[in-house]
């Protein structure tokens, strides 16, 4: 009977199903709705956006980018209510969430939580499907954690999951790229966003799945980040990532702010910025069940 109630479900969303080819099952489907009174169920979570309500007026930003970045019935997992992002020829940008939470230095960054935690031990979650045929590789931005620490967006840390940055990486892989926007005792050094001539890159792993291979393209995968500051007394920072529960890569060891410790790890994006633009065709890619905890989260199977 379960398995006759999906097709059920699932034929209710024939016309999204036959535009966007069949399901896989890597990241699951939820048996009840993942964030149902998520506050008391998982105490240790900070946010959850499983889409099938709006929410979106809750991140203090959201790239809408022309309508091609929106919740749509029939694209998250399981057939149920995701976010399509749509990238056209010649145009890197095709929208982005971006959540704050803990203590910000500006009111424009409104956290969704109660705003005064600085946190040094985040992990977050999310479920990434490409349509079938796409082409092009992993397109570039995907996802970052971040320490803002100044109303012009100055960045002591930067916790990067994105695809093709490092060179000579492969585009079909996920890789890890730290960086720190301190010197090594913790002084803030970046004066706004992506200050590239002050940051220090603390060393690129790239994931073992070639997530973006032809062979992987139509199929959920659940993608779980983690990113861990250093104490001030130690390099012990950590940044690593999961994919459907198997650790990917990993770099342990980082001297992520020295002893700065003015703000904690305060937003995490989820972002389509496509550097290079190598399509000459409109593609999409669709997320699901974002989570933002205090502790491993898992796949909402």
């Amino acid at each position: 009977m379960a398995m006759w109630s999906r097709w059920r479900h699932a034929a209710a969303f024939c016309v999204a199903a036959c535009l966007l080819g069949p399901i896989g099952s890597h990241a699951g489907e939820p048996h009840q709705a993942l964030c149902a009174n998520w506050q008391s169920r998982h105490p240790e979570w900070i946010w959850c956006d499983d889409f099938e309500i709006d929410r979106l007026n809750q991140y203090f930003e959201y790239d809408i980018r022309h309508g091609r970045f929106v919740r749509e019935a029939g694209t998250g997992v399981g057939a149920s209510t995701g976010m399509r992002a749509e990238f056209l020829p010649g145009d890197p940008h095709a929208g982005s969430l971006h959540l704050a939470f803990g203590k910000t230095p500006s009111e424009y960054m409104r956290p969704v939580d109660a705003g005064t935690a600085t946190y040094r031990d985040i992990y977050w979650r999310f479920d990434l499907r490409l349509q079938p045929g796409w082409t092009g590789g992993g397109a570039d931005k995907l996802t970052r954690a971040t320490i803002l620490s100044s109303d012009r967006f100055a960045q002591a840390a930067i916790g990067h999951l994105w695809s093709g940055a490092p060179p000579g990486s492969d585009p079909d892989r996920l890789y890890l790229d730290p960086a720190s926007g301190t010197d090594e005792s913790g002084t803030l050094r970046t004066t706004t966003y992506n200050d590239f001539p002050r940051l220090r890159w603390l060393g690129a792993a790239g994931g073992q799945t070639a997530l973006f291979n032809p062979a992987n393209l139509g199929t959920w995968f659940c993608v779980e980040v983690h990113m861990k500051l250093n104490r001030s007394d130690a390099e012990d920072g950590v940044l690593e990532y999961w994919i459907d529960g198997q650790l990917e890569a990993q770099r342990t060891n980082l001297n992520w702010i020295g002893r700065y410790n003015e703000y904690g790890i305060n937003a995490v994006y989820l972002e389509q910025y496509w550097t290079s633009v190598p399509f000459s065709k409109v593609q999409q890619r669709y997320l699901d069940n974002f989570v933002v905890s205090t502790a491993r989260i898992g796949c909402a199977r």
